[in-house]
């Protein structure tokens, strides 16, 4: 029963009856009856955190008070000034309708400069909570609420919760490795870590899911579509990257679950209960991404705070950040 696989072409049927249909979206699994789902509130947590914040930066901002408005007269003016002190900058200034990019910056947007000789590291995670504008907030946490309230009810606040700071923080420290001469914001990072979390997850729990391939097929395409958009301009391909090589790591370590048959061991005959929580090659997964999640962060931080710049010495990475087509140059 141990090595059991549950993958079935009409979903699966656990043993107290009830039936979970077959999907695409979100591969089922077999969930035994002493194990139950956990209530989501950090996810929604943080999506308040997120837009609260968004409005004190927009209240910092003051566009009325940075811009002179002068009617229609041909000089810029704030957009929906009917919000008074937080209406957004002009669209030529922020077409995302937001803040302005010093505001943003003062307020702890990632800027290499400031990180390697300002001496301010804080910013590797402060950056996080920060958005461009009103377009770029909805399209983070409208993401966030899809992919992150389905872990957090499998697999609770803790580890949903380390794996959304740390893979932000590991994505803020491979685009501060990339990127010198502009500022970055968001929490695209993070939810890239989020995305490669669920994919390890799939991976390292592989016999206890059904229409394990679908699942597979579906969330790489996912994956590949969103790293492509981070192939635009003005797009830090590098914070998705980084988090997404985070996550990924950090769900082999954080996201694992027993092998099916665990957790009702204790009402099978002894000959016949399992002698191991987990699979070897689970182990062997979690010793290998605890290495490379160490090592990773170890040297990207030393690399960051000796002031490297990666793209001296990686010509070609500039391309996994940057599309060059008739209409831009991937040169800067």
């Amino acid at each position: 029963m141990g090595n059991r696989d549950l993958e079935r072409e009409g979903g699966t049927k656990p043993r107290n009856g009830s039936y979970h249909p077959p999907t695409t979206t979100a591969a089922p699994y077999y969930m035994e009856n002493s194990e139950s789902q956990w209530t989501s509130w950090l996810v929604p947590m943080i999506v308040v955190a997120n837009v609260a914040m968004f409005i004190v930066v927009m209240f910092v901002n003051n566009c009325p008070s940075n811009i002179n408005n002068l009617g229609s007269g041909g000089r810029r003016q704030c957009v929906a000034r009917f919000l008074g002190r937080l209406s957004f900058q002009p669209l030529q200034d922020n077409p995302l309708f937001g803040p302005s990019s010093s505001t943003l910056q003062n307020l702890g947007a990632l800027e290499w400069d400031k990180v390697v000789h300002g001496h301010q590291g804080w910013r590797l995670f402060t950056c996080i909570w920060l958005h461009a504008g009103v377009v770029h907030l909805l399209a983070n946490m409208l993401s966030l609420v899809f992919i992150g309230i389905r872990l957090e009810q499998q697999f609770g606040f803790v580890r949903v919760g380390i794996i959304y700071l740390l893979s932000g923080i590991g994505g803020s420290v491979l685009s501060c490795l990339f990127i010198q001469r502009s500022i970055s914001v968001g929490a695209s990072g993070a939810l890239f870590g989020l995305l490669g979390a669920m994919l390890s997850e799939l991976l390292t729990n592989w016999s206890i899911y059904t229409n394990k391939a679908a699942a597979l097929i579906t969330l790489i395409i996912i994956i590949a579509i969103n790293l492509a958009v981070g192939l635009l301009p003005h797009v830090d391909n590098y914070a998705h990257i980084g988090g997404f090589m985070s996550g990924f790591l950090l769900g082999f370590v954080l996201l694992l679950r027993p092998q099916f048959g665990w957790l009702e061991r204790q009402h099978l005959p002894a000959e016949g209960r399992l002698k191991s929580k987990f699979k070897a090659y689970q182990y062997v997964l979690l010793l290998i991404a605890s290495i490379l999640l160490i090592v990773g962060f170890t040297v990207g931080l030393v690399m960051l705070f000796r002031g490297v710049k990666a793209n001296e010495h990686c010509e070609w990475c500039r391309y996994l950040s940057c599309l060059r087509t008739s209409r831009w140059s991937c040169e800067n």
